[in-house]
């Protein structure tokens, strides 16, 4: 699976955290990520992970146009709903490329739980 794996600043350690208990779920498949979070996951997991743009560059914006061209078999997005995104409207319309086009979205670690398990 193509597996694209952003976190809001608040919330990178929390995402690494999970991938971390779950390395050998995700060795298994293609990862994508926005620019911080991928070059964390390189460099304090050892994970081999397309990074994109950071998140406000742009990065979600390419994850959604992954998700609109088939190209995106699931999200992983860790976000901090307590507070303000300067690209708040990226992050809504990756949302809601991921409703239009039925690809599964965990925004929090319960859901993404669910998702590896």
């Amino acid at each position: 699976m193509r597996i694209a794996l952003i976190a809001h600043d608040k919330k990178k350690t929390e995402l690494l955290d999970f991938v971390t208990k779950y390395k050998a779920f995700f060795r298994e498949h293609i990862l994508y990520a926005t620019g911080t979070t991928g070059k964390r996951i390189i460099e304090e997991i050892g994970l081999s992970v397309h990074c994109f743009k950071s998140g406000p560059f742009g990065g979600d914006q390419e994850i959604g146009a992954n998700v609109a061209n088939g190209n995106m078999d699931m999200v992983i997005f860790f976000r901090d709903p307590l507070t303000a995104q300067p690209h708040e409207p990226d992050v809504s319309a990756l949302l809601r490329l991921c409703d239009v086009y039925s690809v599964p979205l965990a925004t929090n670690r319960m859901s993404a739980e669910l998702f590896v398990s």
